[in-house]
């Protein structure tokens, strides 16, 4: 089943079924994803019961699936990205065997095809490529393999970044407010079942193919987390309860052979850079850039849609 939100002049958006060709859709039983969140065991045989498919799909009417969320935790599952970024904000390791995760802004998530607005050109404008889940309300303390049942949808996130205010917040010890604007969603929400056998060990096991400005910049695979999605909701839920609604991000979607296959973000080339040259080379985004990202099913199916994004002056 795929779920896709509709612009209709509120901030929510309508909810509506995406049919199997993503070329049409029907009417959802309640308004909002919130809404089908909130009561997804009653609500989620009606929305996949959908055969007839009245509406044909506007692309230019599609927002994200969920435009403002209770709450956006983002983790950092992948080892190879978290060496690289290490280097390339010039931060020690952080040794610990627990998930890395922080909350950030949900109050809006950017529409698949909006521009993104910055105030300068000089803040280090980075996109970066993940995967999330959405989860119905996990009660607190609910063990990794109990939170299985949670996750309820899989999404594809754009992490916008600010990488040259990244480096100072985090060295604070506080974490990132300015550093991390609002993200963006891919088109559709997925139950985990259209991903077949490539949804595994929590995992979404896609290659994450990103172009910038039409040049392919990476083509990473989400099979390679050092933390399961059930192991990120267990550790977010250990001391409260998770609403829901609540949206967990992979964090950036990277593997240990980034020279072959390439980045989901630009800081994470730069810091391959500085590994292999002494210094970065690879300059971050400007005004009129563009970036897209499309997760990929070995048979060439792309579940989610397509982001396609466009960076702008505020």
């Amino acid at each position: 089943m795929r779920l896709a939100t509709l612009r209709d002049g509120t901030k929510d958006g309508r909810l509506v079924v995406v049919s199997p060709d993503g070329q049409a859709c029907a009417p959802a039983p309640v308004r909002t994803l919130q809404e089908a969140m909130e009561r997804w065991d009653e609500l989620a045989p009606q929305l996949a019961a959908a055969t007839n498919f009245p509406d044909p799909l506007d692309p230019a009417q599609i927002i994200a699936p969920l435009p403002r969320a209770w709450q956006w935790l983002d983790g950092s599952a992948f080892a190879s990205h978290g060496e690289l970024m290490d280097k390339a904000l010039g931060i020690e390791p952080i040794k610990t065997d627990k998930p890395l995760m922080y909350q950030g802004t949900s109050d809006r998530f950017y529409g698949p095809t909006e521009d993104v607005r910055f105030p300068s050109e000089d803040l280090g404008i980075d996109f970066e490529g993940e995967f999330g889940v959405i989860v119905d309300a996990v009660p607190m303390a609910t063990p990794a393999a109990d939170c299985m049942k949670h996750i309820r949808l899989v999404v594809q996130i754009n992490d916008w970044s600010l990488r040259k205010l990244a480096g100072p917040e985090m060295k604070t010890g506080f974490g990132w407010v300015q550093a991390k604007p609002p993200c963006a969603m891919a088109p559709f929400a997925v139950t985990p079942d259209e991903l077949g056998d490539q949804w595994r060990n929590g995992r979404v096991c896609a290659d994450l193919l990103v172009d910038w400005n039409g040049q392919r910049f990476g083509a990473a695979n989400g099979e390679a987390m050092g933390f399961g999605f059930h192991e990120l909701v267990a550790h977010a839920c250990a001391t409260r309860d998770l609403v829901a609604g609540t949206v967990i991000g992979s964090g950036t979607v990277s593997n240990a052979n980034y020279r072959e296959i390439g980045s989901s973000c630009i800081a994470e080339r730069r810091g391959i850079e500085l590994v292999d040259h002494g210094e970065p080379q690879t300059g971050f985004m400007h005004y009129g850039d563009s970036v897209r990202m499309q997760g990929t099913l070995a048979d060439g199916h792309a579940p989610f849609g397509v982001i396609e994004q466009k960076v702008v002056k505020a």
